[in-house]
């Protein structure tokens, strides 16, 4: 079960009842936050979940509304006596920008470790999951991400007792390992499926519509995707300020064809995201105006 809590959903400001960008996902015991904006300590308080965990920060770009943040959340993780490494992630030039947050969080009880993109699409290896990056189009450089969880195929009993397997064998050959035993070679592919559907989220906000995102989106269970301006008269200050409409982003769900889209980071004059969502489900059904806390336990398929 991948969880997931969009925490912030405001862009360029924070309001009253809105912080700004970032978004959660938990996944046994791995903990992945992408973006963190002013305001995101308190949105992970009100979700009920915990700094110290924190395995993997991805940031999208370097302005303020998407790392302002970072300063106080690495002091907290600090101050929680945390001593595991952490890994960040983002566009060239990540070393120095969080060295230069550091000013005011000199100190800290664990060491980062910093994975700098420099190519268009990049993707990244952990023990449980794989981080794709994939580079928008912003006025800075910016990057988008999803999260991939892969689902080994099932494991079939009963052709390991017809092939004589100990049972003690059975759990490295559900791994993917191979096992000899009494000089047999047994291989997974005698036991063990076809790889099942795994989990895919895909967000990218602060940018203008362009082929990779559709791309990087298709058949994700969850797509969170930027809209900042939900108005009709606003698509001439979409593209002079490189961000999305509301109906931008539906065109890309459509083409993509994810299980379910959210649309983010809305302009603070766009206090009513609800009042403009028709122009959206029109085009694809399955959307959803973000907000605060917004969250969704996605489960694999039977």
């Amino acid at each position: 079960m991948l969880d997931v809590c969009l925490l912030g959903t405001g862009g360029m400001m924070p309001l009253p009842r809105r912080w700004l960008t970032a978004l959660m996902c938990r996944y046994n015991g791995k903990n992945i936050l992408i973006d963190c904006g002013e305001g995101t300590q308190v949105a992970i308080k009100e979700k009920g979940w915990t700094f110290k965990p924190i395995d993997v920060i991805c940031i999208t770009h370097y302005h303020a509304d998407h790392i302002s943040g970072l300063p106080g959340l690495l002091l907290t993780m600090g101050n929680a006596e945390r001593t595991e490494p952490l890994t960040m992630i983002g566009p060239r030039g990540l070393t120095k920008v969080v060295n230069a947050l550091r000013t005011i969080a000199p100190e800290l009880p664990f060491d980062i470790n910093f994975i700098e993109l420099t190519e268009g699409e990049q993707t990244l290896e952990f023990e449980d999951f794989r981080i794709k990056a994939f580079r928008v189009k912003h006025n800075i450089v910016c990057y988008g991400y999803s999260i991939e969880i892969d689902r080994g195929g099932k494991f079939n009993p009963e052709a390991a007792k017809k092939l004589n397997i100990p049972i003690r064998s059975w759990g490295k050959l559900q791994k993917g390992e191979t096992v000899e035993v009494d000089g047999v070679t047994f291989t997974p592919d005698m036991v063990v499926g076809a790889p099942r559907k795994g989990l895919k989220v895909t967000y990218t906000t602060d940018t203008r519509p362009v082929p990779v995102i559709s791309e990087a989106a298709k058949g994700a269970d969850l797509f969170i995707c930027e809209g900042m301006y939900g108005e009709p008269d606003k698509d001439a200050k979409a593209r002079e300020h490189k961000h999305m409409t509301f109906k931008e982003a539906a065109k890309i769900a459509k083409e993509a064809q994810p299980k379910e889209m959210w649309l983010t980071h809305f302009s603070p004059s766009l206090v009513r995201p609800l009042e403009y969502m028709d122009t959206v489900t029109d085009i694809f059904e399955n959307a959803k105006a973000g907000k605060d806390g917004m969250s969704v336990n996605l489960c694999f398929e039977d």
